[in-house]
């Protein structure tokens, strides 16, 4: 069975979402990294937008963003750092199983545009493992306009990522790409 569109409901992050969001997240394992508690605790404070979607009264996916100038010490957000572009560094994005290809993912992307937008930014900025494969997530994001600035292995040497950049227009209609 293949699941229907549906709009999904958008609003901030909050703690009573914390267990739910990790389990989402270390369940895929390894084609995002691990977050945990204690990585949750380092990430939050860092963020310029952290959101989840709702649908069908679950929650169906989140979003976590990080504008520059945080101190946020993962090697891939300091890569986008030392480009010195203006970006909107999406750290996280990620749908529940039951609930991708339904639109969840874009109306998560189109909220991160369109905060990048609203606060100036030039690009929004993420990474996708190369390896091991996450080849949804590199067709996503490619299909809404992001292109390979770069590649570094992270994890000691464990993981390999392409650093992926969408520039953004002012006036773009089509916020998706």
């Amino acid at each position: 069975m293949t699941p229907t569109s549906t709009s999904a409901r958008l609003r901030p992050l909050r703690p009573s979402d914390h267990a739910h969001l990790i389990a989402l997240n270390d369940a895929d394992v390894p084609r995002v990294g691990r977050l945990g508690r204690a990585g949750l605790d380092d990430l939050l404070p860092h963020c310029d937008l952290a959101l989840v979607a709702e649908r069908d009264g679950e929650l169906a996916g989140f979003v976590i963003a990080i504008a520059p100038g945080a101190t946020y010490g993962s090697p891939n957000y300091r890569f986008f750092e030392d480009r010195g572009t203006d970006h909107l560094y999406v750290d996280r994005l990620l749908t529940s199983p039951a609930h991708r290809r339904t639109g969840v993912a874009s109306a998560l992307s189109d909220a991160v545009e369109g905060r990048a937008r609203a606060t100036g930014r030039l690009e929004v900025t993420c990474e996708v493992n190369l390896r091991p494969a996450n080849p949804a997530s590199l067709a996503f994001h490619t299909a809404r306009g992001f292109v390979e600035v770069g590649r570094q292995d992270t994890g000691g040497g464990a993981l390999t990522v392409a650093l992926l950049a969408r520039t953004l227009t002012p006036n773009d209609p089509n916020p998706g790409g």
